[in-house]
Parts: C-alpha cells; sequence; structure tokens
C-alpha cells in the first residue's frame, strides 16, 4: 500500500523563518517511516511553494542555500535573505532553479495528500494558508481558519479572552500612524496613566518572541520598546562617527537581523528605500558631517499595531493542549511547563537555545493550581475556535490567579520543544506525536465540507498502514549513549537526541536512550525514558534521574491520554529510568552510538569499556581517541611528520600561580597578540578565544585556572562570556599563534568530514567529503554557529575559487592532506577536521590544521550531514554506515 505523501511546509517570508525551518526538518526527519513519505515544500521569500532538494533540508539555516551564492555579492561581510536583493519576479523565480523544484501553489495537490504546517508568523499561521489550502482541497495540520486567525493576533485575542471570562491585565493599543503623528511623551503619560509600570509591550502579528519588550521605567525605555515593536530604530550621527569600521559592520549586521533587529528593507527620510546592508552601510558612511542628528530607520514589512499591557507579577508557564482521540475529540491539557529564565524576558535566544533557560514539567506549584491551570488551557482552546493541538502561554500569579496570554496555534517545533518536551510526558516520542497530529487533523478536517471525501480516504488508509505496521518485524536493538560530564554536555544531548530521533523513525533500528554521568574512575549508565530524553539539557536529565518520581498530575494525565497512548505508543516508553552496567548493557543491545563531545566519549575511555564487553561502536579506536582529544600532542604530532599547524604552547595552571607575571613576560616573547587561547582537551568550541591583550590573557587564566564554580565576573565581563556559557576549569591550556593568510590570495576557515570503510582486500579506504566553508559572525566560532539550527552559516563545498574546476582542484588537493592526517592518527569511522586553508595561483594550498575530532557533533544542524548529502547519504544512511563499519571493525578483530 502507498505511503501518505506529506507535504512539509516550511520556510516562509516572516521574521521567525529560520525555527520554521529548523522545525520542519525535525518533522521531516521523524515522520514514521513506515506510514508516511515526507515531501519538502520549501516557502521562499515571496510566498511561493519549492519542492525542495532533500540535501537542502539539512542545511544549518536558510541562508546557508538561499538565495544561492551565486545570487550574492561576493566582497560583502553580511549574510543575505533573497528579499533584500531587489529582484523582480522572473529573478526571483530563477533563485529557485538550483534548490528544487518550482511549483505554483495549485500544483500541489498533484504532489502531497496532506499539507504539515511548520510556518510561522504572519502568512503561516494566520489563517490565510490554511484557507488557500481548503480551496485547493488539500487537508492540512493543525487550527482551520477562524482559529488560525485568532491566534496570529494578540490584540483579537485579548478582546476573546476578556470576553470568555478570563482575567486580563490592563491593556491598550498603538497604531503605527498614531505613533508617528503623536508626541511619545503624550503615548508615554497615556500607557502609564492607564497601566503603570512594569509594562509589557509586543508586537501585535509576531509570534510570540519577536518585538517583546518588558519596561520597568522611564520614558526613554519605553520609546525605544514601541519603536522595536514596530520595527523603527533611532540612529545617532555623533554616535556612528564615534564608532571603528568593524563596530559599523556590527551595528548593521544587529540592525538587519530578522530576529532581533528590525529586518531589510526598510525606509527612511533621510536615506530613502534601502533593499541590502551593504547599502546601509554606504548610506550611513555617506551621511555629511552638517547631515540631521538623528535619523529614523523603519521596516518597510512593518508592524501596524503594538500591544501594551500590564506586566504580571508571577510563575511563566506554557501548556500544550491536544484533542483526545475520543468521538467528542475533547481537549485535554498536557502537563503545563514552568519557563525558569536566565533573565527576565523569554525572548527569541532563550527560547530556542539550551541551557539559557530551564524547563520545569509540571510547574512546581500544588496539585490543584496545575489542575487550574490546565482546566483554564482546555476552556480557553475551547473559546478561541482551536483544533488538535494549541500551545497556551501564561502566568499563575501569587493569589493563585491564571492569566492566559499569547495562545499559538503553531507551536515550535525543534527537538526540545514544548510541543515534544509535553508529549514525552505521556509517553508520546517525537515520531509517534506527529503521527497523532497527522491521524486528528485529518479527522477535524472531515468536517470541512470541500475536504471531508479526501480527508476520509486518506485517513482509512492512514489506519490500515498503522495496523500493518504493528506487525512488522522485530527492529536492531542499539544504544544512544549522550549526555556526560564536559563542558559540551548539553550539545551531546542534541546530538544524542538527533541520533536516537533519526533511528526511532526508521524501518530498522530499535534505539535505546542512555545516559552517561559520574566521573573518570566511575561512570553512571542508565537508560532514559523518552520523558527524560525530551529534558531540557544534560543537568535536568541527571537531575530527573537521581530524583526520579512521577508527579501525580501527570499520572492522572496519562490516564485521560490513556486512548492516545494505546494507539500511538507503548507502555516501555515511560519506565523509569534503570541503571546499568555496561556488561547489562551488552545483554540488552547489538551496538552502541557513542553521542559523547569532550571527556568521556572522545577521549577512548567510554571505547575501552565497550570493547571490553564485545559491543561495537562507532568512532576510533581508544588509542587514536586519546591522542586526537589532546590538542597540543595532536598537532605535535602533526608538525613532526610535516603537516602545518599554529605555532603553540601550554600553559600550566602552577607554573601561573607560583608567577603570573613571568609566565606572562614567557608567553610574550613567544607570541604576538593577538593570539588564540583554548583548553588542551576539550570539546571543539569550548572556551575558545582570541586575546588581544595582556589583560584578555590574564582573565582568561583567572577563568580557565579557577577553583571555584563561580565565575569572576571581572574576568566574564573582559571576554563575553555569555549569560550561561559553559567555561570549564583546567590545570592546562592552549596558546596558539593566530593564523591568518599571510601572502594567499584566499583564506578560509574550513571543516571537513570524513567516512571510513573496509575494501574487499579488508583495506581501511577513507572517503574524505567536500568541505565547509564556515563563517562567523563573531572573532571565533561558537558552540551556538557550529551546532544550532539558524545560529550560523555555512557553505557548502567551500569557496576555494570562484571557476568550478579550480575550486575542485583545490578541494581534491585538501582532501588528498586531510586523508594523509587521518591516516597518521588512525582515525576510524568518521571525523571532523577543522582548518585554515591558504590558496595561492598555480600553487598547492596550504592546510593549516585546528583540531580532529573523532566523535564530531551530530545535531540537526551540524555541517557534516551537509557534506554527506553531496555524497548522497541521507543523514539515516550516514549514521547507519557508521554504525555497520563499528560492526565490521569488530568482526574483523
Amino acid at each position: 500500500m502507498q505511503k501518505i505523501r506529506v507535504g512539509i511546509l516550511f520556510g516562509g517570508n516572516s521574521r521567525e523563518r529560520e525555527v520554521s525551518f529548523a522545525g520542519g526538518r525535525t518533522v521531516y526527519d521523524n515522520l514514521d517511516k513506515t506510514l508516511f513519505e515526507a515531501v519538502p515544500l520549501f516557502i521562499d521569500s515571496f510566498g511561493m511553494p519549492c519542492m525542495l532538494q532533500w540535501e537542502l533540508v539539512y542545511k544549518g539555516s536558510v541562508r546557508d542555500f538561499y538565495p544561492p551564492v551565486s545570487a550574492l555579492p561576493s566582497d560583502s561581510p553580511f549574510q543575505y535573505y533573497a528579499e533584500w536583493l531587489g529582484l523582480s519576479p522572473e529573478q526571483q523565480q530563477h533563485l529557485l532553479d538550483p534548490i528544487g523544484k518550482s511549483l505554483q501553489w495549485h500544483q500541489l495537490k498533484g504532489f502531497i495528500d496532506v499539507a504539515f504546517l511548520c510556518l510561522h508568523g504572519p502568512n503561516g499561521e494566520d489563517g490565510r494558508l490554511q484557507g488557500l489550502l481548503e480551496y485547493m482541497g488539500i487537508p492540512y495540520s493543525g487550527s482551520g481558519i477562524l482559529g488560525s486567525a485568532i491566534g496570529i493576533d494578540k490584540v483579537h485575542q485579548k478582546r476573546f479572552i476578556e470576553a470568555a471570562g478570563f482575567i486580563s491585565p490592563k491593556w491598550l493599543t498603538i497604531r503605527r500612524h498614531q505613533w508617528s503623528t503623536s508626541t511619545h511623551a503624550q503615548w508615554f503619560k497615556q500607557c502609564t496613566d492607564a497601566i503603570g509600570f512594569p509594562l509589557v509591550v509586543k508586537a501585535a502579528t509576531q509570534g510570540s518572541s519577536i518585538g517583546v519588550s518588558i519596561v520597568q521605567s522611564g520614558h526613554e525605555a519605553f520609546t525605544e520598546a514601541v519603536n522595536k515593536a514596530f520595527f523603527m530604530r533611532s540612529w545617532s550621527r555623533t554616535q556612528w562617527a564615534a564608532i571603528s569600521v568593524d563596530a559599523r559592520i556590527d551595528w548593521v549586521r544587529t540592525l538587519c537581523d530578522i530576529r532581533e533587529g528590525i529586518g531589510l528593507p526598510l525606509w527612511s527620510e533621510a536615506l530613502g528605500e534601502v533593499h541590502t546592508p551593504d547599502d546601509l552601510l554606504h548610506k550611513l558612511n555617506a551621511i555629511p558631517e552638517d547631515g540631521p542628528e538623528e535619523i529614523l530607520l523603519q521596516a518597510i514589512d512593518a508592524e501596524a499595531t503594538v500591544l501594551v499591557e500590564g506586566f504580571v507579577e508571577g510563575r511563566e508557564f506554557s501548556c500544550i493542549v491536544v484533542q483526545n482521540d475520543d468521538d467528542d475529540l475533547t481537549p485535554i491539557a498536557l502537563p503545563p511547563t514552568e519557563i525558569r529564565k536566565g533573565k527576565e524576558l523569554f525572548d527569541y535566544r532563550s527560547k530556542y537555545l539550551p541551557g539559557l533557560s530551564r524547563k520545569v514539567t509540571p510547574i512546581d506549584l500544588p496539585d490543584e493550581q496545575i489542575q487550574s491551570i490546565r482546566k483554564a488551557c482546555t476552556r480557553l482552546f475551547a473559546a478561541l475556535g482551536f483544533e488538535v493541538y494549541a500551545r497556551i502561554d501564561g502566568f499563575i500569579g501569587s493569589e493563585g490567579q491564571v492569566f492566559l496570554n499569547d495562545p499559538n496555534t503553531t507551536s515550535g517545533m525543534m527537538p526540545s520543544s514544548f510541543f515534544f518536551h509535553q508529549a514525552a510526558e505521556i509517553g508520546l516520542n517525537p515520531s509517534q506525536f506527529l503521527t497523532y497530529i497527522l491521524r486528528l487533523s485529518l479527522r477535524n478536517r472531515i468536517t470541512v465540507n470541500n475536504l471531508k471525501a479526501v480527508s476520509v480516504q486518506v485517513l482509512n488508509r492512514l489506519d490500515e498502514l498503522m495496523a500493518k505496521a504493528r506487525t512488522t518485524a522485530s527492529k536492531k536493538p542499539v544504544a544512544v549513549l549522550l549526555g556526560g560530564y564536559s563542558s559540551e554536555r548539553h550539545i551531546s544531548v542534541e546530538s544524542g537526541r538527533n541520533i536516537y530521533e533519526k533511528l526511532s523513525s526508521s524501518e530498522s533500528y530499535a534505539p535505546m536512550p542512555v545516559f552517561l554521568s559520574g566521573k573518570e574512575d566511575l561512570h553512571r549508565l542508565h537508560a532514559l525514558p523518552i520523558n527524560l530524553l525530551l529534558k531540557d539539557n544534560a543537568d535536568d536529565i541527571l537531575e530527573k534521574i537521581d530524583f526520579y518520581k512521577v508527579h501525580p498530575v501527570v499520572e492522572a494525565i496519562r490516564k485521560e491520554c490513556s486512548l492516545l497512548t494505546t494507539r500511538y505508543s507503548s507502555a516501555q516508553s515511560l519506565q523509569a529510568p534503570r541503571a546499568l552496567t555496561y556488561e547489562e548493557l551488552a545483554s540488552e543491545v547489538s551496538g552502541v552510538f557513542i553521542a559523547l563531545h569532550g571527556r568521556p566519549g572522545e577521549d577512548g575511555a567510554v571505547q575501552t569499556q565497550l570493547q571490553r564487553v564485545g559491543l561495537p561502536y562507532n568512532g576510533s579506536l581508544p588509542s587514536s581517541a586519546a591522542l586526537t582529544i589532546n590538542k597540543f600532542e595532536t598537532n605535535e604530532r602533526l608538525m613532526k611528520a610535516g603537516f602545518h599547524c599554529a605555532a603553540h604552547a601550554k600553559l600550566q595552571k602552577a607554573t601561573w600561580l607560583q608567577d603570573a607575571n613571568s609566565a606572562l613576560a614567557q608567553v610574550e616573547s613567544s607570541f604576538r597578540y593577538p593570539l588564540i587561547a583554548k583548553p588542551v582537551d576539550d570539546g571543539c568550541s569550548s572556551a575558545v578565544r582570541k586575546i588581544k591583550s595582556a589583560e584578555d590573557l590574564r582573565a582568561f587564566a583567572t577563568l580557565i585556572f579557577r577553583s571555584e564554580e563561580t565565575l569572576d565576573a571581572s574576568a566574564a565581563r573582559k571576554l563575553n562570556v555569555k549569560p550561561n556559557e559553559e567555561f570549564p576549569a583546567k590545570d592546562e591550556f592552549l596558546v596558539e599563534a593566530l593564523i591568518g593568510p599571510d601572502d594567499a590570495d584566499h583564506f578560509l576557515e574550513i571543516t571537513i568530514g570524513l567516512l571510513t570503510q573496509y575494501n574487499p582486500q579488508g583495506e581501511l579506504e577513507y572517503e574524505v567529503f567536500e568541505a565547509s566553508e564556515a563563517l562567523s559572525e563573531g572573532e571565533v566560532l561558537s558552540l551556538e554557529e557550529k551546532f544550532l539550527a539558524g545560529q550560523g552559516q555555512n557553505i557548502t563545498p567551500a569557496r576555494y575559487a570562484k571557476d568550478q574546476k579550480e575550486r575542485q582542484r583545490i578541494s581534491d588537493q585538501v582532501k588528498i592532506e586531510v586523508e594523509k592526517a587521518a591516516r597518521l592518527l588512525d582515525v576510524q569511522g568518521y571525523a571532523r577536521i577543522d582548518a585554515f586553508v591558504r590558496v595561492y595561483k598555480n600553487k598547492l594550498p596550504v592546510v593549516l590544521f585546528i583540531e580532529v575530532n573523532s566523535l564530531p557533533g551530530m545535531t540537526p544542524a551540524t555541517c557534516i550531514f551537509h557534506q554527506t548529502a553531496i555524497q548522497g547519504y541521507t543523514p539515516f544512511n550516514f549514521i547507519d554506515r557508521i554504525l555497520k563499519f563499528g560492526e565490521l571493525r569488530l568482526a574483523k578483530h
């Protein structure tokens, strides 16, 4: 029987397109392969669908492939979105030619049976797309036209919420023309008289994290917050004149950021219409000294209305409401999650980057208060005409009052989002929850006249496929080892979760998530239930393991959801975490995928234990892993063999503490500023800093040589350590000369993956992939830019030269050098190697090795998946080959 063709609509032209793209990839990966055929439908910046080449689904961000590199200015320091290019409709169409099959909306029905909507914001979750699909006769996921239209508009939500009898803080609205034609002082007085401080300022029809500010006091802060919500920004000619060229580029980059800036194109009375960041930089630089002092920059695609409301003093929560799979489609509120923030505002970065906020499920309140939150959320779900599922945010006040705000008919679908996080509490993994969403959506679409017949047909086919899947043969049990105790343990959880999800939605594997904790001489292993795997980060998972209990409210919700879990899940998914020894692990699984980063994992310790109990595993053998975890020893080995690396030295804690001035002088006698400082034996981006002065080096030593957990505040500020950023304490660190272009014609930073296999003669062969060119918005690549969706930009394949033949010639030479280094270090299985490349005309390129990662990050956004896609491997194919190599290696030895 033919599988159900699911068109995943993602991307779009809203300010949340990167989260939409990442969420669409999550859905694409997690759809059950026994039931569904995933069809990736990228919506471009101009609102048109494109059947995206599957390889591009695994890019880290929209900007990695769209607009194509060929359409971008070659000498720009900025990253572009397509609408900034000012193209004609014909040129817009041509942008899609390299990335997939361009479609008209009326053609979709020939390619898909049902649409899964992952679009956010206007033109995605506001009812317009839902209406278009109904007109085309295509069933779709989530709420219908009316519920979606209400769900996007915060002002109309307020009116409906109050009309339905819910309590609400005081609020009022400001229209754009009112703000532009009245004095800001008038609005400040009106808002503070009516509402008082603190107050919340929001864009009325954007996503829940876009254009939001909390104002504690002051006319200036209020004006700035309203301008932000209207996507306006004031610019001062005096301030501009006082900053450096690099600072001006950073200012323009921040201003053009569609998530936290005002975006492009923009308009200003003094500058006219501006489409590109380069044009904006040029026009600002060209303002004469006698020009206007203050210039107001306004996004053309701006907000029409701003909502101003009183700030609720209370505890913030978010609650997913789903319809039960009963005759009445009764709404059920899942366990509400408390949001504990690193700062007062749960903004875009706090919501989507692990470790910056914490989710506590269920919210830590008396049972009756949790139930009052759930009751209010289900009542609002019904009152607003929502269907299938919704995310409802709110606060509970000190006296138990429930304030609901910002209900969303489309939740973010990142791997650890509220959507999956709360579904896991009732035992549904992401693949199972997506099956539920699609099936319940089809049931709801049956009520729409022109969708009834097709929805019934697809629903019946889906039920037959589900019944057949329950009788299929058993799958191969594989443990996915994640967590650890290094500074990259949170990224390890992201990697392990991604591996688990790709295996669990496959037709071949039955993955078991296993969390590693403890210390060097005592590894603790625990098999995880699905709800712990979907917690925010490694520390949260460990706490739940050590103090595991099922909350009585959660137990009650699981009983309420028994129809769901019986149809879509299994009882095993909610077993308590189980302690395991390596020997017990070997009796339960046939192999292990190690998703650990840093120590342990990349140091060979775990591999040694797995070899001892006869389990195959991914990656290098213990001896090679122990070498490559040590950046100093790795580069020493490479340089002795004639490879190029940065000049380097180790600085010991004992030496520094004995005489810091002497140690500093020794460094300065061998190296010039700026230089690079980083741990000797930690993950690839952990605590890496560009050191520009002696003061910077002292600050770095203060942080890394500390004896207590708390970071020195002054040193942390000096090195721009972000809130909640992991900064390891070590007994030594590495100082490296800063690698630059020297006399090269072209210079770039790359990251390049490889895969090994045995040829028919039993010899090890290396497949080196096309490198990715790594672009950083800071001084060094951050963890977020390397591994988290929408945060960094990687160009794959790397742009060694404009001429394609010359580019390939250089690429082939780089691959040869990388393979030689990998063989020298006995790297096996797969790996990622970071390097700089100096390119010369008519000469061999010079590859300068930075480090070797024997267990590279496997998060959904990591660029190794971009590289394997060029070779024709889907992420699952790649993971499958890695696992099978481990099995063959064990059999050979």
